[in-house]
């Protein structure tokens, strides 16, 4: 099980939302890159990165910090990237950035055509993010819930061949509010490709239940606000992960 510490930015500085709500923003760091280098440093082996100000915008907005941040880890771990990535050659230029996944979420479900291209261009690249409440999707920075099934729409994007899927419950993320393990579990047992399960992880009890299930497709947890207020310890969160997988 892979512990991915979450690298959120906005105006070119390391921040989290609560809720995904902009006007609800804590800058955590200033400097993007120094940020990535530290959590190499405490055994991270991938790094999430979402450019906030892209998601709200539709196109990429953070793109030096986001250098800034694979400069400083190299080729050491790879790099997934979300957030306002809607057309093949914005996915073409940060792959060439350095960029290992990218990550797309809105544009999967409102124009899985350009999905399926990505997936035909950059086999082995591309993530789909879903951000669900009570099941059923939710896009544009979570402020419109679709009618689209979670599952339904898991299962079409694995036939595209998308790489994995980040599943975010939109009810907890921000909130310390524990992982919804039951929704994360049910997605997984769907699909073949694994799951990375995102928002809610607050502590080490998380870590042991996404662990107890990780025989389930859960291959990754991604974890920001935890480990940021200091609630999680991100080295003994991936050292605890590491002694119950093995």
């Amino acid at each position: 099980m892979l512990i991915i510490p979450a690298i959120d930015l906005k105006d070119g500085h390391c921040v989290r939302l609560k809720q995904g709500l902009m006007e609800e923003a804590t800058v955590f760091s200033e400097d993007p890159g120094a940020m990535a280098k530290h959590w190499l440093d405490q055994g991270a082996r991938r790094l999430h990165l979402v450019d906030l100000n892209g998601a709200f915008a539709g196109k990429p907005v953070n793109e030096e910090a986001i250098k800034s941040i694979v400069s400083a880890v190299g080729s050491d771990i790879p790099v997934q990237l979300g957030g306002g990535i809607r057309d093949l050659d914005t996915i073409e230029r940060y792959l060439d950035d350095g960029i290992t996944y990218v990550i797309i979420g809105t544009a999967a479900v409102k124009t899985p055509g350009f999905l399926h291209d990505a997936c035909n261009a950059f086999p082995g690249h591309i993530i789909v993010g879903l951000d669900a409440k009570d099941g059923k999707v939710a896009v544009d920075g979570w402020s419109k819930l679709t009618h689209h099934d979670v599952i339904d729409l898991a299962k079409k994007f694995e036939g595209y061949g998308v790489e994995a899927i980040v599943y975010t419950d939109i009810g907890r993320d921000g909130m310390l509010s524990g992982v919804n393990i039951e929704a994360t579990v049910k997605l997984a047992q769907q699909l073949s490709i694994p799951v990375i399960a995102s928002g809610g992880i607050t502590n080490l009890d998380d870590v042991t239940s996404l662990c107890g299930v990780e025989a389930e497709g859960i291959m990754g947890a991604i974890t920001g606000r935890a480990i940021y207020q200091g609630t999680l310890d991100f080295a003994a969160a991936q050292k605890l992960a590491d002694e119950l997988g093995a």
